[in-house]
């Protein structure tokens, strides 16, 4: 008998780490070929890792909730189809890992005595480390000095959760006091804010109830959103009357043609797709004191999930898109949120983000951020109004369609005359909606 590496796959561009939500083999269990062994969960799409080989599952390396690199090892299968040059590969590292430990050690020391040459910035290193790796680093007061000596045991030696846990207890045991050297007045990292906890009444009648998975991360990111941008809001009223007169004049003709059904959201995303391109200073990003430039315009389409959660799939380069071609683009990504179908990679990448809040009957709302970008538009209910209408005879009431556009953005970047231009173009956009357009 052999035994197999069975190890997280990549699932998608820029996926690097996913978390560990269920196993479903347990230890001594037979596995067949292509069978699923293990569900993982990436920012907010669930997927399945199935086994490469048949045989006997015989060790669990990671525990339910744990977060595990990109090509790290998962499981280890026992089986006799195996070839000797897939042995384990581990026991190679270990003595490389173990030194280098030791060097680290002997960093940690000089750290103390010259604390003035280390830093806590880690946007320094060249390394990759993921969030939670330098959550751990910050609270534990471990510089990037003492990082970059790490040999992790992830895929090309990346530092995971397990390799920083043991660097600080082997630091603990050789007088290294982490929390020591995080508090000395030459090395300041930075402070995590933790939220307040108040007080709740609960009686009898109440019922208690843990948040799933996925709205734990909506509930961190809305949090982090909120404590990272400075956001400000815009509200702009648009006559949509040409646009519902057009739609329902050829949704039907379009879904027999397409058989795609037409609703609004791809004709305001063809106007907001538009708009950015008018206004490439709202498809960017912040790093720190400096701004990326996106250079394609990846529209993110905030769906409501049946239940009660949020996801923003991403439609790529919305601006290439003929109508057409939106339609589909977004039919298809709501229709595979909503079966839970999404790819890692169709949630990623977004440089601008759309919510509709009108499909629940709401006037208009103040939307959160999708970091990392700086801006989003929400979508107001379509409603008919009385209306002063302007014609060369003469103004006169009359009854038209309309609906607000809130634009939320990040003021430390976006100063209101490009927040308020932006979004004042896409009511242009919409309201010169050309009635006699093919699809």
């Amino acid at each position: 008998m052999a035994r197999f590496e069975l190890k997280l796959p990549r699932m998608g561009e820029s996926v690097a780490e996913a978390t560990i939500t269920n196993w479903l083999k347990s230890v001594g269990d037979t596995i067949e070929a292509d069978e699923a062994v293990i569900e993982v969960a990436t920012d907010k799409v669930d997927s399945e890792v199935p086994s490469e080989v048949s045989g006997v599952l015989v060790e669990q390396l990671f525990a339910k909730d744990d977060l595990v690199q990109v090509g790290q090892t998962i499981a280890i299968i026992e089986t006799a189809d195996i070839a000797d040059g897939q042995e384990n590969s581990q026991d190679a590292v270990a003595p490389e890992f173990i030194e280098q430990v030791a060097k680290s050690v002997d960093v940690a020391k000089e750290m103390v005595s010259a604390p003035a040459n280390f830093s806590t910035d880690y946007s320094e290193s060249e390394k990759f480390y993921s969030p939670l790796v330098k959550n751990i680093a910050i609270t534990e007061g471990v510089t990037v000095q003492e990082l970059d000596m790490i040999i992790g045991t992830g895929k090309d030696h990346r530092v995971t959760k397990d390799d920083i846990l043991a660097y600080i207890e082997r630091r603990k045991e050789n007088g290294i006091n982490p929390v020591e050297v995080a508090q000395s007045n030459l090395t300041k990292p930075l402070s995590v804010p933790q939220p307040v906890s108040n007080p709740i009444s609960i009686n009898g009648g109440d019922e208690i109830v843990e948040m799933d998975r996925m709205r734990k991360l909506i509930a961190g990111y809305m949090v982090a959103s909120i404590q990272t941008s400075v956001h400000v809001q815009s509200f702009i009223e648009v006559d949509v009357t040409n646009i519902v007169k057009w739609r329902d004049q050829h949704k039907n003709e379009f879904e027999k043609r397409e058989g795609e059904k037409l609703t609004f959201t791809p004709i305001f995303m063809e106007a907001v797709a538009k708009a950015l391109k008018d206004y490439p200073g709202m498809n960017i990003s912040i790093d720190g004191d400096y701004i990326i430039k996106k250079k394609n315009i990846n529209l993110g389409m905030a769906a409501a999930l049946p239940n009660g959660n949020l996801i923003v799939p991403v439609i790529k380069n919305a601006d290439q898109l003929n109508l057409v071609g939106m339609a589909k683009a977004v039919n298809d990504l709501g229709n595979r949120a909503k079966q839970g179908k999404l790819k890692p990679d169709d949630t990623k990448g977004g440089t601008y983000t759309v919510t509709n809040v009108g499909s629940f009957g709401s006037v208009f709302g103040t939307p959160i951020i999708n970091q990392p970008e700086v801006g989003i538009l929400a979508l107001g209910a379509i409603r008919k109004v009385p209306a002063v209408i302007e014609t060369p005879e003469g103004d006169f009431i009359g009854i038209r369609q309309k609906m607000f556009l809130t634009h939320s953005y990040d003021h430390r970047v976006i100063d209101g005359a490009l927040g308020g231009m932006f979004v004042k173009r896409v009511a242009e956009y919409l309201e010169s909606f050309d009635v006699h357009r093919d699809f």
